[in-house]
């Protein structure tokens, strides 16, 4: 049993929310669970306008056997509705079955199905009663009722409010979007079921409140410049919107009490002053040029404004002319050292080899400063070369003066 019903408790029986109980029903009974008891369930009653004399009894709380036969078929219901479906479909009946209901005790089947034109399903009972071997039962509900028995999540991303709590369905039309000041679009406001959504109806009184204090939204004000209407309403900030006849782009914001005062100016035959003596006009955002934005250009557009704005530090030095300068070896003069120009008159220097000479424990002797070449090997007696001295300028000139050759060793 799918429906909210109301049931007596004749037999005092002690229930409370979730308890199975056996009921009565047409024909046979029915299982199914309890949900509210006490006096909400007289509110409840009030609400719905339902008589006490139109509830059924309750007959027990359910044993098992009327478990085992109620989940027996209540797993049958899913294969029935396509055989059901099929049958439909074979008579060409231009109708949908969407939901099957096995009563507790088996002895009626109920098919809730939709349709948009009256349908004749005699032939199609008789179909379904040589099939399913059972009472048939036909009930034709909206579409609003049928995502009330499919559910689905919303576009709010919960599960919808037809199908947990909502009991009633009011109707929607498109004057409820049109008071909230909504774009008319099927595809955003109809909900899972076709029609528009329950929830536009949440607010509308709220909005019907504050419109209240609003002027018409088709006010035409007679100004000095020309005509001008109304083009957008401001529920929350209280604000109307107008533009002039001739030229709609530029838009013009007021209170809804300067608003007022102006209509009352213009009921007593006077005109208004320009609308942009009396507010800076706003253009709406659908008419801001976004070419430049979206060209590709306008990235280099900016890297030159900074460019240009950056100061130059003419003191930085130039790493392209560092780099050649090293790449041919060039050297910067020092001062304190004569510059030969002719390679081939520097002397070349030699040093003593004698074993004898204690040269790590005495101090060299400093000589006056004069270019400096590379050591040469000095054979001795014995015909061994001699050993040569680090030379800390070594380095310095091992590019620019390669060893020469003894042609005498």
């Amino acid at each position: 049993m799918t429906e909210n019903s109301f049931f007596k408790n004749v037999n005092n029986i002690p229930l409370h929310i979730g308890s199975v109980v056996t009921v009565e029903s047409s024909p046979g009974h029915d299982v199914g669970v309890v949900s509210l008891t006490g006096e909400l369930v007289k509110i409840q009653m009030k609400k719905k306008k339902a008589s006490e004399e139109s509830a059924l009894k309750i007959y027990r709380q359910a044993n098992q056997k009327d478990l085992e036969v109620w989940q027996e078929v209540r797993k049958k219901e899913e294969s029935v509705k396509i055989d059901a479906r099929k049958i439909a479909h074979r008579l060409g009946l231009e109708m949908k079955i969407t939901d099957v209901e096995y009563q507790g005790d088996a002895s009626k089947v109920t098919f809730y199905y939709t349709a948009d034109n009256r349908v004749d399903f005699r032939m199609l009972i008789k179909e379904y009663a040589g099939a399913f071997r059972t009472k048939i039962d036909m009930k034709q509900i909206g579409f609003r009722q049928e995502a009330a028995k499919v559910g689905g999540i919303g576009s709010c991303g919960r599960e919808l409010c037809c199908s947990t709590w909502l009991t009633d369905f009011r109707s929607v039309n498109t004057n409820v979007a049109r008071y909230q000041q909504l774009s008319i679009n099927p595809q955003k406001l109809a909900g899972q079921c076709g029609k528009l959504k329950c929830c536009l109806n949440y607010e509308l009184d709220s909005y019907l409140d504050a419109l209240s204090n609003f002027p018409s939204s088709s006010t035409m004000l007679d100004t000095e410049k020309g005509r001008a209407f109304c083009i957008k309403i401001d529920v929350f900030k209280k604000k109307m919107w107008f533009a002039y006849v001739d030229s709609s782009m530029a838009w013009y914001d007021f209170d809804i009490d300067l608003v007022k005062k102006l209509i009352a100016k213009n009921k007593k035959g006077e005109r208004t002053p320009p609308l942009e003596d009396l507010k800076q006009p706003e253009v709406p955002l659908q008419t801001i040029d976004l070419i430049q934005e979206n060209s590709v250009d306008r990235f280099e557009k900016k890297n030159k404004a900074f460019n240009k704005n950056r100061p130059q530090n003419q003191n930085r030095p130039n790493n392209n002319q560092n780099n050649q300068a090293q790449a041919q070896g060039s050297r910067k003069p020092r001062p304190d050292r004569p510059q030969n120009s002719d390679k081939s008159e520097r002397p070349v220097r030699t040093e003593n080899t004698n074993p004898n000479a204690n040269s790590n424990n005495q101090p060299r002797q400093q000589k006056p400063q004069q270019p400096k070449a590379q050591v040469e090997k000095v054979e001795t007696a014995q015909g061994s070369d001699a050993e040569k001295k680090p030379n800390p300028n070594k380095k310095k000139f091992k590019k620019k003066f390669p060893p020469k050759k003894d042609n005498n060793a």
